[in-house]
C-alpha cells in the first residue's frame, strides 16, 4: 500500500474514559473483526483487564477503511504503564484524545496531552459518552478550549457505546493525521514499541517500520536482524500484521506497523523502545530509548513453604510476558523462602499478585511495599537498597537518598483545601497551581515516592470524595533522614516487619505497628515483649500478658502454705519459659499486619 494512504494513530485518555469501547466500534465499522466474534473490550484479552475495566497491556491492530490503512494502537490508561504510552506515541503520527463527557479533564488527560504535544502528534479531541443523561458536553467542550486551546469545530462528540459520531471520527482521522514520513530508500530500521512471548515463536516484537522495508524473502534467506540496545542477532521466524490476531504478510514497508517473531526465548533480550535493523546494515539508532526500571519493591512468600518451587516457576512464566517484572530469591526466618519483586507501581504489583494467585493457584503473603533508596557509605560506595533487611549499620552511613516524583493532581475546586493539607502532610512541595476553569484546579507537586505508595491514593480519594485524579513521573533522588526500624518479638528481630522510615516519624510508626501486632499474636504461657528499635535503641514497647492457668482450681480448701507453694512453682515455671521460650508468629498474623 502507498505510504501516503497509511495512518498511524493511538487513543489516549484517562482510565475508564472509553478507549477500549471506542476501539471496539472502530473494529466493527471497518469490518476488521466479524460481528459474531466481536465482544466488549475485544482488544483487552486478559481476564483481569475485563474484570477491572482497564487496559493493562497496549494492543495494536490494522484496519482497512475507504482505501486507507489505519494502524491503531490502544494504549494503557493507568500511570503505572506510562512508558508504554510514550512508546506508542513515538510509533504514531496522530492521537485521538478521549475525554469522558461526564467526568471531564483528569490528571492523565493533562499528562497524555503534553506527551503527545512533545512527540509532535496531531491531536483529535473527542468527547465520549455524550449519550448519558449526566453528560456535560457543552461545559467540558469549553473546558478543553480554555485549557488546551482547541477550536470549537475541532472537538467531536461521540458515543463509543452506541456508535454515534464514530464514522465522522474515522473520516477526521484520515483527513487530519499525516502520513508517516520515513524513507523507503534508506536501510531498514524499525521502532520496537511492545513485545510479548509466544511458546512457538519466542519473543514477538511489535514494530513500526521507520525506514526501508522488512520482507519475508529476507527471512527465508536466513538473514539476521539486530537489536541496538542488547546487541542480539536472532534469525527471525515470521513477519506479519495484527488484525488483531497475527496474519503473515510478504513485507512490512516504510510507515507500516506489524510484528516480527524473533525466535528468542528470553523476553528481556528485546527492549521496548529499541531500534531493530538488519544485522548486515549499520543505520543510526532511533532516539528516545530508555531502560524501564521498577519503582516499587514487594517481597512475596508462599503461605505454604513447600510451594516455593511453584512460585518460582510461576514468576518465570509471568516474566516471559511482562518484561517490567523483576524478581530475585529471598529468605526469611519467619516467612521462609520467597522472592523480592520489582514493579512499575502499586497497580502493577496488585495485578501480578492476582495473576499468581488465580492462574497458578498459589496462596501468597506480600510485605509492605518499599522504594529503592541510595545509601552512600563511608567507604565511598553507593548501595541500592530495596529492602529494610539490606539497610547498612547507622555508623557506616554518610547519606541516604530517596526517589522523588513530579505529581499532577486534577480536582474540582471545592476540594482544594483538603488536597493542599494532604500534600503538606506528605512532605510535598507545591510547584504550580492553575485554575484552567472556574470549577477545576490543577496542582503540580514534587512528592517523595515513598509517600505515594503508602495509602496516598486512598487518602486522596477520601478528601476529594473520589473526584480527584493523579498522574506522576520520576524526577530524581534527594537526601532524606531515613533510618531502619527493627521490630523485636520476645527479644528476637523479625526481619519481615523491619521498615525504612523517617527518623521523625519512627516513634509513631513503631507504636502503631506494635499495637497491631499485640492484637494478632496469640497469647503465650509467658509474658511477651514487643519492641521497636532504631540502631539498638528502644523507641516503643508493648507487652502481651501471659495466659494464666488456675493451678488452685482442683484444691478444695487446704492450708495457705500449700497454695503459696503451687503458685511459687507456677511463677518459677513461667520465668523459665520466658527465659528460654520462643514465640511462633502465625502466618495469618503476618498477613494482617503487612497488608
Amino acid at each position: 500500500m502507498a505510504q501516503q494512504t497509511i495512518r498511524n494513530f493511538c487513543i489516549i485518555a484517562h482510565v475508564d474514559h472509553g478507549k477500549s469501547t471506542l476501539a471496539d466500534r472502530f473494529l466493527e465499522l471497518t469490518n476488521t473483526v466479524d460481528k459474531r466474534h466481536l465482544m466488549a473490550q475485544t482488544l483487552d484479552s486478559m481476564e483481569l483487564e475485563r474484570e477491572k475495566g482497564i487496559t493493562i497491556k497496549l494492543k495494536a491492530v490494522r484496519m482497512d477503511y475507504n482505501g486507507y490503512q489505519l494502524n491503531l494502537i490502544d494504549t494503557p490508561g493507568h500511570v503505572d504503564f506510562a512508558y508504554e504510552v510514550s512508546r506508542s506515541l513515538a510509533a504514531c503520527e496522530g492521537a485521538v484524545l478521549v475525554v469522558d463527557a461526564t467526568q471531564g479533564i483528569q490528571a492523565q488527560t493533562v499528562s497524555n496531552i503534553y506527551k503527545a504535544m512533545e512527540a509532535g502528534l496531531t491531536l483529535i479531541p473527542v468527547l465520549n459518552k455524550v449519550d448519558l443523561v449526566n453528560a456535560e458536553t457543552e461545559q467540558i467542550a469549553r473546558d478543553l478550549q480554555k485549557t488546551f486551546g482547541f477550536a470549537p469545530q475541532d472537538i467531536l462528540v461521540v458515543s463509543a457505546k452506541t456508535g454515534q459520531g464514530v464514522p465522522d471520527l474515522l473520516t477526521r482521522i484520515i483527513e487530519r493525521v499525516p502520513a508517516p514520513k520515513g524513507s523507503p530508500d534508506q536501510p531498514a530500521r524499525a521502532l520496537v514499541f511492545d513485545n510479548y512471548y509466544n511458546e512457538h515463536l519466542g519473543v514477538v516484537a511489535l514494530i513500526k517500520v521507520v525506514d526501508g522495508a522488512f520482507s519475508a524473502a529476507d527471512l527465508a534467506s536466513k538473514r539476521r536482524i539486530k537489536f541496538f540496545a542488547t546487541g542480539m542477532q536472532p534469525q527471525p521466524e515470521e513477519l506479519g500484521i495484527l488484525k488483531p490476531h497475527r496474519v503473515k504478510c510478504a513485507s512490512l514497508a516504510t510507515g507500516e506497523v506489524g510484528y516480527i517473531a524473533t525466535g528468542l526465548k528470553d523476553i528481556h533480550k528485546v527492549k521496548v523502545g529499541d531500534t531493530l535493523f538488519w544485522a548486515d546494515d549499520l543505520p543510526r539508532p532511533l532516539p528516545g530509548y530508555k531502560e524501564v526500571k521498577p519503582f516499587v519493591f514487594v517481597s512475596i512468600f508462599p503461605v505454604e513453604n513447600d510451594k516455593f518451587p511453584q512460585l518460582r516457576d510461576a514468576l518465570e512464566k509471568l516474566s516471559l510476558s511482562d518484561s517490567a517484572l523483576t524478581f530475585e530469591p529471598e529468605s526469611s526466618s519467619a516467612l521462609g523462602f520467597g522472592f523480592r519483586c520489582g514493579f512499575l507501581g502499586l497497580l502493577h504489583a496488585d495485578i501480578v499478585q492476582e495473576r499468581l494467585e488465580r492462574e497458578y493457584n498459589l496462596a501468597l503473603l506480600s510485605t509492605i511495599p518499599t522504594v529503592e533508596y541510595k545509601v552512600l557509605i563511608r567507604s565511598g560506595e553507593t548501595l541500592a537498597i530495596k529492602a529494610a533487611s539490606d539497610f547498612p549499620e547507622p555508623t557506616s552511613i554518610l547519606r541516604v537518598e530517596e526517589p522523588w516524583i513530579a505529581v499532577t493532581i486534577v480536582t474540582p475546586a471545592r476540594y482544594t483545601g483538603g488536597i493542599i493539607t494532604l500534600c503538606q502532610n506528605r512532605r510535598a512541595i507545591l510547584r504550580k497551581m492553575d485554575y484552567p476553569t472556574e470549577s477545576r484546579v490543577v496542582f503540580d507537586y514534587d512528592l517523595p515516592l515513598a509517600e505515594l505508595i503508602h495509602n496516598f491514593f486512598d487518602e486522596l480519594k477520601t478528601v476529594s470524595s473520589g473526584f480527584a485524579s493523579v498522574d506522576y513521573e520520576f524526577l530524581d533522588y534527594r537526601p532524606v533522614d531515613a533510618v531502619k526500624m527493627d521490630v523485636l518479638v520476645h527479644g528476637t528481630s523479625v526481619s519481615p516487619l523491619a521498615q525504612i522510615v523517617l527518623k521523625t516519624q519512627a516513634v509513631d510508626i513503631g507504636q502503631k505497628m506494635l499495637l497491631r501486632l499485640k492484637e494478632v499474636i496469640p497469647r503465650q504461657q509467658f509474658e511477651v515483649a514487643l519492641q521497636a528499635t532504631l540502631g539498638g535503641k528502644i523507641i516503643a514497647r508493648e507487652d502481651i500478658p501471659a495466659m494464666r492457668k488456675n493451678v488452685l482450681a482442683k484444691m478444695s480448701g487446704g492450708h495457705r502454705e500449700r497454695k503459696d507453694k503451687l503458685l511459687d512453682i507456677q511463677k518459677k515455671g513461667k520465668a523459665r519459659m520466658k527465659r528460654i521460650g520462643k514465640v511462633d508468629i502465625p502466618q495469618e498474623a503476618f498477613r494482617q499486619v503487612l497488608t
